[in-house]
C-alpha cells in the first residue's frame, strides 16, 4: 500500500513557475514508477510526465515537453514536477500516481495508487 500526498499548487501568472511535490509513504518507493497527471474542468484526466522507478527514464506529454521537468528523490520518498513557462491552459488539478516497476506509461489505468490532487491555476 502506498499513500501519496501532493503539495505546491497555487495561483500563478502566465510565464511563471511552480514546483509540485508528491510525498509517498512506505519503504518501497524506489520500486515505483511515478507519474503526474492533470485534469482540467470539463476535460478528461491526461498524462503530463512520468519517471521510472530507477530514475533512468523520463517521459513527457508533448504539451509540456521543454517546460516541465519530473524528478525524484528516493531518499525522501518524493517526486517533483518543476513547471516553468506556465500557460493558462496548464490550469488543472494535478495528481501524482504510482505504478510498481512500471515502464513509464501514459495511461492512467496502469497506475495503482493516486494522491488527492493539488490545484494549479494560471492566470493570463
Amino acid at each position: 500500500q502506498v499513500q501519496l500526498v501532493e503539495s505546491g499548487g497555487g495561483l500563478v501568472q502566465a510565464g511563471g513557475s511552480l514546483r509540485l511535490s508528491c510525498a509517498a509513504s512506505g519503504r518501497t518507493f524506489s520500486s515505483y514508477t511515478m507519474g503526474w497527471f492533470r485534469q482540467a474542468p470539463g476535460k478528461e484526466r491526461e498524462f503530463a510526465a512520468a519517471i521510472t522507478w530507477s530514475g533512468g527514464n523520463r517521459y513527457y506529454a508533448d504539451s509540456v515537453k521543454g517546460r516541465f521537468t519530473i524528478s525524484r528523490d528516493n531518499a525522501k520518498n518524493t517526486v517533483y514536477l518543476q513547471m516553468n513557462s506556465l500557460k493558462p491552459e496548464d490550469t488543472a488539478v494535478y495528481y501524482c500516481a504510482a505504478d510498481r516497476y512500471g515502464l513509464g506509461s501514459n495511461r492512467d489505468t496502469d497506475y495503482d495508487y493516486w494522491g488527492q490532487g493539488t490545484q494549479v491555476t494560471v492566470s493570463s
